[in-house]
């Protein structure tokens, strides 16, 4: 009888072991995809937030530029972003809630078969109570192990009782587990509905703005169409205007250059000249010693370049591309770089050399990376304008009412070097970005929106 009923017990034991090493795997399994989902979901997170922001800011530039009568193509391009940004923020919104609906048809899965394993849990234990009931019914444990024939069958079924004993309380373990998973997994469900239902109101707030926010579009882009005439002669002042700021930067690195190469040749000539004199002197010492043969004089290098410390900074800049902070304390890219569609005007684009951002009235303006003020010039429709060197990089700042650095200044990453003009309208006010790599005697443009930070 021992025999049998030890075999039957190792049947439901190695069953028992087969089903949790099965769940074991499953609840692996989930947890993981769970966990590999959320960096996504926090990414989604994050996405939402920096978007909240941005309309914030644009929604606060546009409520300035509406106070004036006076339309502006600022005003334009905002209301542009705004609609750009509140549509980016519902699809951000669509994408939160599938996952969302993916999680809690994840955790109602798993919820599932918690509830069937511990239903089978318990269903073994009753069975191995039953079992073990029918046959000891007659004896208590004491007698079943002292009415043993043998010694050697009497610890037996002291092992015996001492398995089952064990098996026992492992299936209780195991149901009490299983329950405790169970309240977390329903928790968590009930935590994700709340937020699924918190997302639905949002995104139906979201819908109700952007149909708000097209509609002041159309008004904006009416009143634009109005001004038709007016604004084809201002945009072509503006593209004037862009056009003597590209040929100053220019004319103005340029200069910087030459200005590098000419302190380069110079100490390059006070070397050769100190070396001839050190080699007269040498010679009138020698004068009465045999001559030998000289050493043919070495090839000067005279191509330009960059001494330890610049050529350290220069690869520090490169080596934050996409990290650099915004010129500006706050604002909107409202003029991406290259070429740019007209928002109203139908077949009209512009070129843009860098970025244009939208900042509050007279902001401050900030270098976005350490380095030293080479250039402080005025252009005429561009403002007071900025140059800091950055080792073979160069960052342009126009637009500037009040500039507080002069030429040769060594500034700081975000140390303010001056305030903008105004706008036309004189609500806001709009800053002007470039980015530029210096190699020998070129000069390449670069995007400043691969520079800064998103």
């Amino acid at each position: 009888m021992i025999r049998g009923y030890c075999i039957c017990l190792s049947r439901i034991n190695m069953k028992s072991v087969n089903r949790n090493i099965i769940l074991l795997f499953s609840i692996l399994f989930i947890t993981a995809a769970q966990l590999w989902a959320q960096p996504g979901s926090q990414r989604l997170k994050n996405e939402q937030k920096a978007l909240e922001k941005q309309i914030s800011t644009t929604k606060t530039l546009l409520e300035k530029s509406k106070k004036n009568t006076q339309l502006s193509l600022e005003e334009v391009n905002l209301i542009d972003r705004q609609v750009e940004y509140r549509e980016r923020l519902l699809r951000n919104i669509d994408n939160q809630i599938r996952s969302s609906e993916l999680k809690i048809e994840q955790k109602e899965g798993r919820i599932q078969e918690l509830n069937a394993e511990i239903e089978r849990l318990k269903k073994q234990y009753a069975e191995l109570l039953l079992y073990a009931y029918k046959k000891r019914n007659k004896y208590g444990d004491l007698m079943f192990i002292f009415s043993a024939k043998t010694v050697e069958e009497a610890l037996k079924r002291k092992l015996y009782l001492e398995k089952l004993a064990e098996i026992q309380q492992k299936q209780m373990r195991l149901i009490q587990q299983n329950t405790d998973l169970l309240k977390e997994e329903i928790k968590a469900l009930d935590e994700e509905k709340k937020k699924q239902v918190e997302l639905a109101g949002q995104k139906r707030i979201e819908r109700a703005e952007i149909i708000k926010t097209k509609k002041e579009k159309e008004e904006i882009y009416k009143r634009f169409k109005e001004q038709e005439d007016e604004l084809l002669r201002a945009l072509k002042k503006q593209e004037e205007d862009k056009e003597r700021l590209k040929q100053e930067i220019a004319a103005a690195i340029q200069k910087e250059i030459a200005a590098e190469r000419a302190r380069i040749e110079k100490a390059r000539r006070e070397a050769a000249a100190a070396e001839a004199r050190r080699k007269a002197e040498e010679a009138k010492r020698n004068a009465n010693t045999p001559t030998v043969e000289k050493e043919a004089p070495k090839k000067v290098e005279r191509e330009f370049s960059l001494t330890a410390e610049a050529a350290l900074i220069g690869e520090n800049f490169a080596s934050n591309k996409g990290k650099l902070p915004w010129p500006v304390e706050k604002g909107t890219i409202t003029q991406n770089y290259g070429k740019n569609k007209h928002p109203s005007l139908p077949n009209v684009f512009t070129q843009n050399n860098g970025v244009d951002i939208s900042t509050p009235k007279n902001a401050n303006v900030l270098a976005v990376f350490k380095g030293e003020v080479t250039s402080v010039i005025n252009i005429p429709g561009a403002g007071k304008v900025v140059i800091i060197k950055h080792g073979d990089y160069r960052t342009v700042y126009s637009n500037l009412q009040d500039v507080y650095v002069t030429k040769g200044s060594v500034v700081n990453t975000k140390t303010a070097i001056g305030s903008l003009l105004p706008n036309s309208a004189g609500d806001i006010s709009v800053a002007h970005f470039e980015v530029h790599h210096v190699k020998g005697n070129s000069v390449s443009q670069l995007n400043p929106n691969l520079w800064i930070a998103k």
